[in-house]
């Protein structure tokens, strides 16, 4: 099918033609059926994607750095002039250790697809007749799918029905202005791409109006396709990656400097040159830390595959080690900080404000209650949800508890005859049977109704009305930022012949007045306070008028009484350096257009702040690109929003953002955890091996001792780090500059202190096992070293918290891999078969208990530490 459809010339064809040739049905599209069928045909709607890689390929990559290729190297001359067992237990630490960093970045890489998967684009698509979101991939020749303003279109359509539809082809004819769509067959055949203007084409955006097309081409098959332009998944490494690639290989040739000393030192002491260049090559492989840009990956794609529990999809990877950098939040008002549904806030009646409309038969409140139910087009559904205008809806739900008391007031007051609302009027008008008169309810905005009123109803019955104080009335709940409606009420013998508004909304009596806002949410001023603790400002932006978003932004506690609240008019007059002055003090804008959120963030950028955005609009998308984090909507944002956002909101909600910053900031500390133990561990490594020529001891440890130590130490316990929990302290800090070294705030200290530390309780460990003639020495040095690392990694949980008011089983997974490697290590010094392996001997109690005191140095010293930390006297500066 595809090879026949691939030649036609689909401009050129009317669409009844097209639907013939793609054997479709114009209106009602493919059936389920036939869409299966041709999707195992013609393959999914998905551009070829390069650089995914077979996990062969990832496993065969955990190999093939240099150093790891000159220890196998050297390990096999050594199986051939010395013991093959030695050969033998590398070859197999080795291939343990790639096995482990393959199941990582597998890991990681499913953990992404599963990302790219959910962030994938979809399609409105009309099958077996009826309208359906389908993922784009699925989507076949021959279906018939429905565009509208801000969707991206998914695949290349013939252009069946139009809306004043326009497409920004930009991205593939290099077009700027939008084009204006048509449905007329072309007759021309060989017309450039721009000028088939029945056509869509894949990749392109929708930008006005609404249309139904056939799907023509899918995937590779689509002109986007054809010319291989690939939409950019995840381009590059994220800045953290970079840096960490910069300082490893500085880190490299420094340790390769030492290796190259211990190398040279061993031999001209007399030990045999290839144990020295085992030994040197082994502790290049141990301490070279190529892995770590690889662990940032790995880091923050399993945190981001653990945010979309929380609502938060992450489509850009960098955009999680930035959110902890976050120091502005601009968020859209409503459906974000706000519920997106009116409800109404008060009822003035007889000078009384009340919260709600009381269930009471006495006047003025029951005719109050009428009109609010009755004088209204909004409806209680099959289940039982209100649908309609949300004003009216808003309005019933506060009248009434459910439908069948609608259904019952209907019945009792049936609607004989309405005069819709009118702009100009400002106001509508319902009749209704009661009894043997006519109820006529009238409700509309308070300027235009209430000149209409003579007297007003009370509770004895009809009674004087001072026009000017329920004006005041009016414009003080206008003020408090809500929208208010005035409610009035006609009696009358019958219903008039002539339904003139002009005479039939005369001679009101008033009844009451309703405010109206569209509710914060009602974790949203927790998430704001939440956001002062961190040091981020909540901004508000709104295309609302000022007195409403001032109303919310003082009950939220984005701003205090007398704050200031920007209009977009007023933004307009600015310059871009007077409002560069002026954005550092705006937390509210009101009445602002999509192109104003560019200036919002430019000035704010401009001062240095990293400023996170959201929008859901096709004009939103450029703000959205330019802030450092872009924040989509996931229920009412657009395609384009979307693709040009970072991040995307499944539920629409300020908390979310603010939760995902929090889980931002956890991902990063635990980065630096993670990196702070490896390089500790490995100093540690290096020192004790170092130092013992210089102090006159034999070789430390032996090459399959380091490989161990290395395995098992940096293996499940350096993992486990990733699952720790957030530090109590998290979001009552700072953001993080983003310039910011990761091994600021004395992590550099510690490394080089506790490295030092380690290697010293080594050697001493050594120096007093000889002297004391122990047999076993080798051995309690290898397991104080690997005991110690241990110790260290209990100790650096948290950077400030001891591990005892942490909660020792407080990450249950960092315990579990302590007692599986400690395990591991004791099976190795007394596992019998394991000996000769090894190269160990079992220790004797005494020896055993010496050297579970002698590793708890390095745990007690970053204990004291951290002491020093939470009392200001270590690395305020640093």
């Amino acid at each position: 099918m595809a090879n026949d459809l691939r030649a036609q010339r689909w401009h050129c064809l009317d669409s009844e033609e097209a639907a013939a040739q793609l054997d479709s049905d114009p209106c009602k599209g493919l059936s389920t059926q036939a869409a299966a069928s041709r999707l195992v045909q013609v393959g999914p709607n998905l551009l070829r994607e390069a650089g995914r890689r077979h996990p062969l390929a990832m496993l065969a990559s955990q190999f093939t750095d240099f150093m790891i290729l000159v220890l196998l190297a050297a390990a096999v001359i050594a199986g051939l002039v010395g013991e093959l067992q030695d050969t033998i237990a590398i070859v197999v630490i080795v291939i343990l250790n790639g096995i482990i960093g393959f199941v990582q970045e597998f890991r990681a890489e499913r953990a992404m697809a599963a990302l790219k998967k959910m962030a994938s684009p979809q399609a409105r698509v009309v099958r077996d007749g009826e309208s359906r979101l389908i993922d784009a991939a699925e989507l076949v020749p021959g279906d018939l799918v429905e565009l509208e303003a801000g969707n991206i279109v998914p695949a290349d359509l013939r252009l069946t029905e139009l809306a004043a539809l326009k497409v920004d082809e930009s991205a593939l004819t290099g077009e700027s202005q939008a084009v204006e769509k048509r449905l007329e067959r072309l007759h021309e055949a060989e017309l450039p791409l721009g000028d088939r203007l029945n056509l869509a084409y894949k990749g392109t955006v929708a930008t006005y109006g609404r249309a139904r097309g056939l799907v023509v081409a899918t995937g590779m098959q689509t002109e986007l396709g054809k010319i291989a332009t690939l939409l950019s998944g995840e381009a590059g490494k994220t800045p953290l990656q970079k840096r960490l690639v910069r300082f490893g290989r500085h880190l490299a040739l420094a340790v390769l400097a030492i290796c190259a000393i211990i190398f040279i030192a061993g031999w001209l002491r007399g030990e045999p040159p290839l144990l020295m260049l085992l030994t040197a090559v082994s502790l290049a492989v141990a301490a070279i830390p190529e892995a770590l840009p690889a662990v940032v990956t790995i880091s923050l794609a399993l945190g981001a595959a653990r945010m979309v529990r929380q609502n938060t999809l992450i489509r850009r990877l960098p955009a999680v080690e930035t959110l902890g950098s976050v120091t502005y939040i601009c968020s859209d008002k409503t459906g974000t900080l706000t519920q997106n549904r009116m409800h109404v806030d008060c009822i003035r009646v007889q000078g009384r404000r009340l919260a709600a409309l009381p269930r009471t038969e006495d006047s003025p409140w029951r005719e109050l209650g009428l009109a609010m139910a009755l004088c209204n087009d909004a409806t209680f559904d099959a289940g039982g949800k209100l649908a309609g205008d949300p004003t009216e809806t808003a309005l019933l739900a506060a009248a009434m508890t459910d439908g069948a008391n609608q259904t019952a007031l209907h019945a009792r007051y049936p609607r004989l005859a309405e005069i819709p609302f009118s702009s100009e009027r400002a106001r509508m008008s319902t009749l209704h049977q009661d009894g043997n008169g006519v109820l006529v309810l009238v409700k509309g905005a308070p300027e235009g109704l209430l000149p209409l009123c003579i007297d007003r109803l009370g509770g004895d019955g009809a009674a004087s009305i001072d026009h000017a104080a329920l004006q005041a009335e009016a414009e003080e709940l206008a003020g408090a930022g809500l929208r208010v409606l005035a409610f009035a009420l006609k009696r009358l013998p019958a219903i008039p012949d002539n339904l003139d508004a002009v005479t039939l909304e005369s001679g009101l009596t008033f009844l009451g007045l309703a405010g109206l806002i569209d509710p914060p949410r009602a974790e949203a001023a927790e998430s704001v306070s939440a956001c002062r603790a961190a040091g981020i400002i909540p901004v508000m932006i709104t295309g609302d008028h000022p007195a409403t978003a001032r109303a919310i932004a003082l009950r939220l506690g984005i701003i205090a009484e007398g704050g200031k609240v920007l209009s977009g008019g007023e933004l307009a007059q600015l310059s871009q350096e007077d409002f560069a002055h002026e954005a550092e003090s705006v937390r509210v804008y009101a009445r602002i257009n999509p192109e104003q959120k560019i200036r919002i963030v430019q000035a704010l950028q401009g001062k240095g702040e990293l400023v996170a955005m959201t929008g859901d609009g096709v004009n939103d998308a450029p703000a959205l690109k330019m802030a450092d984090i872009g924040v989509a909507m996931g229920k009412g944002g657009t395609d384009v929003a979307r693709e040009a956002a970072h991040m995307t909101l499944l539920d629409d909600n300020f908390a979310t953002i603010v939760q995902a910053v929090r889980e931002g900031r956890r991902i990063f500390d635990n980065i630096r955890k993670f990196v702070k133990y490896t390089m500790t561990s490995n100093a540690g490594e290096i020192w004790t091996i170092f130092l013992a020529p210089f102090m006159g001891l034999p070789i430390p440890l032996l090459p399959i001792h380091i490989l161990w130590i290395n395995l098992v130490t940096d293996g499940l316990p350096g993992l486990a780090l990733a699952n720790e929990g957030a530090e109590r302290n998290l979001m009552q800090r700072p953001p993080r500059p983003p310039k910011e070294s990761i091994f600021a705030h004395g992590m550099w200290q510690h490394i080089v202190w506790v490295g030092l530390l380690m290697g010293g309780v080594t050697l001493l460990t050594q120096t007093w096992a000889l002297h004391t003639g122990s047999a076993h020495w080798q051995s309690m040095v290898f397991t104080v070293l690997t005991l110690s690392q241990l110790g260290h990694v209990l100790a650096i949980r948290s950077e400030r918290e001891s591990l005892f008011s942490q909660g020792v089983l407080s990450n249950r997974l960092l315990i579990a891999a302590l007692l599986l490697t400690f395990a591991l290590q004791m099976a190795v010094l007394y596992v019998p078969w394991l000996n000769p392996i090894f190269k160990t001997e079992p220790l004797s109690l005494g020896e055993l208990l010496a050297c579970l005191a002698l590793s708890s140095v390095v745990f007690i010293g970053v204990e004291i530490e951290k002491a020093l930390v939470r009392r200001g006297w270590l690395y305020q500066a640093a």
